[in-house]
């Protein structure tokens, strides 16, 4: 440990250790496979990690020292990392359990600790195993409107035309972050590109300490865990590659931790992160999509760099890489409706019996599924959405050319204007009126409006669905697009039939 140790802005360094014997880096590498945890130590005896993976390694002796002191050690340490790098080959043919090479990292190779860079791969190896560990919450990354001149007070807006991006450093941006966002705090980052997604991942490793030493993780609570390591937070951001957005995930505590602090730490890198990409006379800014979700892959998929973005739904034909279709050709793509037809006018002839009511009904029915949603909706193409909540706002509709009014006064309708404010979820689909721009209701005030709440929940929700649209259950013909799953949000409030996302989210 450091002898002196100042309060300082910058960042904890990678080499930084953590006791094997703190409960939460044994219940984190406890979570790894057998299989995971060989290879990750492998990782950790190559030559460009060693110099923050180093092992415990056995002390030169002396000719004459017969009795050396790890003699009597369950897992004496190895002479050279050679020879340890052999002894986990030698384990990958072996058959164990898992606790053994637990027992084996933290009681005997890495017996004097992990690093902060250990930790953060141990922390993508989980990742690596369990892709829907982390809920991302997608960001669309927008560029500010220069000021005008002579106007210090100017708000500056996003202008929606705009294709400019950031220009994306990795050490710029940290070194930016740190010194201008997250100066109070000590974080330790770390990147990673995973090989199943086209994207980069930064892990941010945060604890309340004004200083980047060893002081930082050292104060040791009765039960001989650090408290400041106790007390840390871990988020994850995801740069998906030529996509101007960004995935953020809610922010892990290691110990026990409100769910305010959670939400603060959250809120200060949305906001921070806009300000670390900016640079003088080009400024951006994050707005939010309503695009939740636990899958990686479904989030490329809505907001990601390729052409599924504003197809969704029965648009998802235009999004084939292979045809190229554009819905401002000439000729376009035959629907699904008329290759139908066509086809049953080929094999009418063929047919010895015709068709049962019941058969042309459940026929027709996936004909209209497919032509609603296209190539999307699909149980195995790997985009599960897992929940999808509406709110209707919509008025309720006539009777026979009659409209039914609220028959509530005013003092009735005030009150349940109030518990509907108190909220929650109304709360935060209140913002999906757009920055602070609310549209003007065009509709009778005295007509009924009841509150609709709409949720939906599995591991598909869009191609579950599809499957009811196929069985016939939902109408696939009178279905609203938003059920495709076309506007591309997991949140929205639902007024004169269309959808409106979170903060204005729509494309």
């Amino acid at each position: 440990m450091s002898r002196l140790s100042i309060a300082t802005k910058a960042r904890l360094p990678s080499s930084l250790r953590v006791e094997s014997t703190n409960t939460a880096v044994i219940k984190a590498i406890s979570r790894l496979s057998r299989e995971a945890l060989i290879l990750l130590a492998l990782d950790w005896l190559d030559g460009p990690s060693l110099a923050y993976t180093a092992p415990y390694l056995s002390p030169p002796r002396a000719d004459d020292d017969e009795t050396p002191e790890d003699s009597a050690d369950l897992y004496p340490p190895c002479k050279s990392i050679e020879e340890l790098h052999d002894l986990y080959t030698d384990l990958q043919q072996q058959r164990g359990s898992r606790r053994d090479v637990v027992s084996r990292i933290l009681e005997g190779d890495w017996r004097h600790g992990l690093t902060l860079y250990q930790l953060a791969m141990i922390d993508f190896a989980y990742l690596d195993e369990h892709p829907t560990s982390q809920k991302w919450t997608a960001y669309k990354i927008q560029h500010l409107n220069l000021p005008t001149k002579d106007a210090d007070d100017e708000i500056l807006k996003a202008d929606e035309k705009s294709l400019n991006l950031p220009r994306f450093h990795p050490s710029t941006f940290l070194q930016s972050l740190q010194e201008q966002v997250l100066p109070d705090i000590k974080a330790h980052y770390h990147f990673s590109r995973p090989k199943k997604f086209p994207l980069l991942l930064l892990r941010i490793f945060a604890i309340e300490s004004p200083y980047n030493t060893d002081l930082a993780l050292s104060g040791l609570n009765g039960s001989g865990n650090s408290t400041s390591f106790h007390s840390s937070r871990t988020i994850y951001l995801a740069f998906p590659d030529g996509s101007p957005a960004l995935y953020i995930t809610r922010a892990q505590a290691t110990g026990p931790i409100s769910h305010g602090e959670s939400k603060s730490l959250h809120s200060l890198i949305a906001n921070g992160v806009p300000q670390a990409l900016s640079r003088p006379r080009e400024r951006y800014t994050l707005k939010p999509t309503s695009l939740v979700s636990r899958n990686l892959e479904a989030l490329l998929d809505k907001r990601g760099p390729g052409r599924s973005n504003a197809a969704g739904g029965g648009w998802s034909i235009y999004a084939n890489e292979k045809d190229k279709k554009s819905p401002l050709d000439t000729l376009l793509p035959t629907p699904p409706l008329s290759r139908e037809s066509s086809s049953n006018a080929e094999t009418a002839q063929k047919r010895s019996r015709p068709l049962s009511q019941h058969e042309r009904a459940a026929k027709r029915a996936k004909t209209v599924a497919e032509a609603r949603f296209g190539n999307s909706g699909i149980v195995s193409d790997g985009k599960g959405i897992e929940r999808f909540e509406i709110i209707m706002q919509d008025p309720y509709p006539a009777i026979d050319g009659l409209f039914v009014q609220d028959s509530e006064d005013e003092d009735d309708r005030r009150n349940r204007q109030t518990d509907r404010r108190r909220s929650k979820i109304d709360a935060a689909l209140r913002q999906a009126l757009g920055d602070g721009e609310e549209e003007k209701d065009e509709i009778d005030p005295t007509r009924w409006t009841p509150i609709v709440r709409i949720n939906f929940q599995g591991p598909h929700v869009f191609a579950g669905i599809r499957q009811l649209v196929e069985a016939g259950i939902v109408d696939g013909e009178r279905m609203p697009g938003w059920m495709t799953g076309e506007d591309g949000v997991t949140t929205g409030v639902v007024k004169n039939g269309l959808i409106r996302g979170h903060k204005g989210s729509g494309l």
